[in-house]
């Protein structure tokens, strides 16, 4: 039997995954704020800029359950190292980008390559964090893991202001030391994670990458093409089909990429439905924020970003108290207090925006992110450890392509606020 990794080793491997994970947390919401600059000087089109943003978040999502299984056969530790590797590759390039009539296809593709690298690194590096710690560890552990790099989420754009004012390849180019620090924690922790060769099921992974890709490709076109243009709802339609195929055949394949067995559990679909539904306004919310601020509140970019720091401050502290929670009374009550609290908050919020006073909204801010911040981590945490342990990048894989498969979506609706000329809203003085 495996030695149990001593403190030290325990604490290199979290601050290791927390540092490559930290990567696509930040590049979900980094690009918002440079966005205009980025249009501006390589001449996008509007359409062009939405897919820079989207086509990440569209790999990722559909994506997910292939990096899971990958981890599961091929090891944990050997994926989070290839996916840290190609995901700051992609982000140089991404950050080379050349003018001229190459630079919207060139952006596109290499940001879809960043959302592939993060799907290949996210569930390895949280099944590494999860059989790095004990079971009544990992609600601390794993509220760490959440609250800083989900709390990450929120200082992209932050980073994004102040880098902008250099340039905007910056901040792509800000991924390639945060990926070298993780490259050498990994180096140096070694973590030690078991591993389940088998097939690869490329026929699932055709059907629900297909099926992703197209739901997801019909919800973000549909604010360019409009909702009356039957392309999009033959797109979403034939997307829903192939994932109802997909689900299918998986049931008849013995080494399926998901293994559907994993739903048969009740907590475990929950969960899922709770992430699935929550992560609706938890990326979304970032891209929409910034917009907010700069448009009806005239605030310039750097400070628009900081309005963000509310929510990341309701969150990280919030989380840090739901794993606590966790590991002493189980999932329950954090999750349903948490839902409870992020609806309420965000309800509040919402009533106060159309006054465009940022004052009077503070706290209804916080108290949206202190829900999410109880809710997410002690969700994800908890599916997991519904799972067998030579399952643990598969779980993590279901689980973050429920958490991300509606932000993809949703992404399209901040869109159109990048290229407009004016605010619906007068700007706030």
């Amino acid at each position: 039997m495996t030695a149990a990794p001593s403190a030290r080793t325990r604490s290199l491997v979290l601050a290791g995954m927390i540092f490559a994970v930290s990567m696509t947390f930040i590049d979900q919401t980094i690009i918002s704020i440079a966005v205009p600059q980025i249009q501006h000087e390589l001449h996008l089109s509007a359409t062009g800029v939405q897919w820079a943003v989207n086509a990440y978040l569209l790999a990722l999502a559909a994506l997910f359950a292939f990096g899971g299984r990958l981890a599961d056969t091929y090891g944990h530790r050997r994926m989070v190292t290839i996916g840290v590797i190609v995901f700051a590759g992609a982000s140089g390039l991404c950050g080379l980008t050349p003018g001229g009539g190459l630079a919207e296809a060139w952006l596109i593709a290499f940001r879809a390559l960043q959302g592939a690298g993060g799907a290949i690194m996210f569930p390895a590096a949280l099944g590494i964090v999860v059989q790095t710690f004990s079971l009544h560890q990992r609600g601390r552990a794993l509220a760490l893991f959440f609250g800083i790099a989900g709390g990450l989420t929120a200082v992209g754009p932050i980073a994004g202001g102040y880098l902008t004012e250099w340039t905007w390849r910056a901040i792509f180019w800000v991924n390639i030391p945060i990926a070298v620090i993780a490259l050498v924690l990994i180096a140096i922790a070694r973590p030690v994670t078991t591993a389940r060769p088998a097939r690869m099921d490329f026929r699932g992974l055709a059907l629900i990458s297909a099926g992703i890709g197209l739901s997801v490709f019909g919800f973000q076109q549909s604010s360019i093409w409009g909702w009356d243009n039957p392309a999009i709802g033959a797109c979403i339609a034939t997307g829903l089909a192939l994932l109802l195929l997909f689900t299918l055949a998986e049931r008849r394949t013995s080494a399926p990429l998901i293994e559907m067995g994993l739903f048969r559990s009740q907590a475990f679909s929950v969960e899922n439905l709770v992430l699935l539904v929550s992560s609706l306004a938890f990326v979304p919310v970032f891209f929409f924020a910034s917009q907010y601020a700069q448009i009806a509140l005239g605030e310039p970019p750097l400070k628009a970003s900081l309005v963000l720091l509310y929510f990341f401050l309701g969150f990280a502290v919030a989380a840090q108290v739901g794993g606590r929670m966790l590991d002493r009374i189980g999932a329950r009550r954090p999750v349903v207090s948490g839902c409870v609290l992020a609806a309420i908050g965000f309800w509040l919020w919402a009533k106060q925006m159309t006054s465009l006073s940022l004052s009077a909204q503070i706290w209804f801010i916080i108290m949206a992110g202190a829900g999410m911040g109880l809710m997410l981590g002690q969700a994800s945490t908890d599916a997991l450890n519904r799972a067998d342990q030579s399952s643990y990048g598969e779980a993590a894989g279901i689980t973050q392509k429920f958490a991300t498969m509606l932000p993809a979506s949703a992404s399209r609706f901040s869109a159109p606020c990048w290229s407009c000329g004016s605010a619906r809203l007068s700007p706030h003085r």
